[in-house]
């Protein structure tokens, strides 16, 4: 294994203990996760710290959470496709909060939000409804960034009791039912005897 390769593995093992303990993580457990001697650890690390560093930075690296979103198939239904967008984006923001939490009070890289690349995938998985949709894809990408967000933030989500499901519903559908279109309502009135259509319209 490279000097890369070992540095890579190390830190993956380091994230769910740091998740687990905190900062109060220990070189021992690193190295018992990472299957090393501990010596191990400090000839591809000068320090604890740096492990930690290099395990959040490898978790916010957004490549993989990319590639999750890219995985959703585009000739899915709709909501379906919004419900699993929806799905990543909660595990994603719970996951980036649960590193915070560890962190402490320990300074917390910046997460790389390139807004352009986000919503390029959400303009491919869009493509099909692109003549049903009121709003364009960034829209629905910001739409669903909040609603994530929100449910996924410690403290607020188990007061909120909204799954997924009844989420997309709300990106897809809104809260209202709209008013019957004025054609519709025209149509309906011309099938009626005169009479009726006074009365109805008065």
């Amino acid at each position: 294994m490279s000097v890369d390769e070992r540095r890579e593995a190390i830190a993956r093992a380091t994230l769910p203990l740091l998740m687990a303990h905190g900062r109060d993580v220990t070189t021992r457990q690193i190295a018992e996760a990472a299957g090393v001697a501990e010596g191990t650890l400090f000839r591809v690390y000068e320090s604890k710290d740096a492990i930690v560093d290099a395990a959040v930075a490898a978790y916010l690296e957004p490549g993989p959470f990319r590639a999750e979103l890219r995985r959703i198939d585009p000739a899915l239904p709709l909501e379906l496709k919004v419900r699993m967008i929806i799905d990543r984006f909660h595990d994603r923001f719970t996951g980036i909060f649960g590193v915070f939490a560890a962190l402490g009070t320990h300074p917390r890289p910046p997460v790389d939000v390139n807004v352009d690349a986000i919503v390029a995938i959400f303009s491919e998985l869009l493509e099909p409804e692109l003549e049903r949709l009121r709003v364009p894809p960034a829209t629905v990408f910001a739409f669903v960034r909040v609603v994530a967000f929100a449910s996924a933030l410690p403290h607020f989500s188990s007061t909120i009791s909204l799954d997924s499901a009844e989420l997309a519903s709300l990106v897809c559908r809104g809260i209202a039912n709209d008013p019957p279109h004025p054609a519709d309502t025209s149509s309906a009135l011309a099938d009626r005897p005169t009479t009726e259509r006074s009365e109805l319209c008065s």
